[in-house]
């Protein structure tokens, strides 16, 4: 495989997004690694990485994971994939992908202006925003931001926030994961690239952990935002340009 010490640091890097944040490494990773190896390598290779990351997390961190929570979010995304589905159909993608990416920037610049104006209490809204995820996850394997917002909306602490996030994209990961399988993608440059990752994964996944405790909530939050307009400003210029 050409460039493979570059789709090594790509894996490490956003391996240790997802590691210190709970999420974003799917929309660092994917543009970079199809103009590496290509669609059909980068997808399953990523999908590969993130769900050993979530299950990393969730091993050490599940006494952490909002279990109210995540299964209000789980069971309302599988509610909204068959729409995702269908709308992928349609002739939208783009629209939607740019009303998505101004979504995140804008939450993200007004949260950073105003931080505390908006805060959710209880958990009958998981169901709306996980709703909203499975929709975007049918569609465009985006189904995370949604319920990053709501994680910070709930206020949740750094580590909270980063394992109830697992206890929510882990499971949907393993569906991913069979469904690439049964596609056939799982290649044998596919495999092997991931297992000589393995070691620069769980590196990050350590380095990232150590991060995300050393953050105040305050930090993290601001963290979180910041990440949100970036990724928000890639996945707007992967879709126009």
């Amino acid at each position: 495989m050409q460039h493979v010490y570059l789709v090594y640091l790509v894996l490490f890097c956003s391996s240790l997004i997802r590691s210190t944040f709970g999420f974003g490494d799917a929309l660092v990773a994917m543009p970079l690694l199809a103009l590496l190896v290509g669609l059909k390598t980068a997808t399953p290779l990523v999908a590969l990485a993130a769900s050993t990351i979530g299950l990393s997390i969730l091993i050490k961190n599940w006494r952490k994971v909002r279990i109210r929570s995540a299964w209000r979010l789980i069971v309302s995304s599988a509610v909204g994939i068959p729409i995702g589905l269908a709308l992928l159909k349609e002739a939208y993608e783009d629209v939607l992908l740019v009303i998505l990416a101004a979504v995140l920037i804008g939450f993200g610049i007004y949260s950073l202006a105003r931080p505390r104006l908006l805060t959710i209490r209880g958990e009958k809204s998981a169901f709306a925003f996980g709703f909203i995820a499975g929709i975007l996850g049918g569609a465009y394997n985006s189904n995370g931001p949604p319920v990053v917002i709501y994680g910070t909306l709930k206020r949740w602490d750094p580590e909270t926030f980063r394992a109830t996030l697992q206890g929510f994209l882990f499971p949907t990961s393993l569906f991913i994961l069979a469904g690439h399988g049964l596609a056939g993608l799982w290649t044998g440059p596919v495999i092997r690239t991931y297992l000589y990752a393995l070691p620069l994964v769980f590196a990050a996944v350590y380095l990232g952990g150590r991060i995300n405790q050393a953050f105040s909530t305050e930090r993290f939050a601001k963290g979180v935002y910041v990440l949100l307009i970036a990724l928000g400003l890639l996945l707007l210029a992967r879709t126009l340009l």
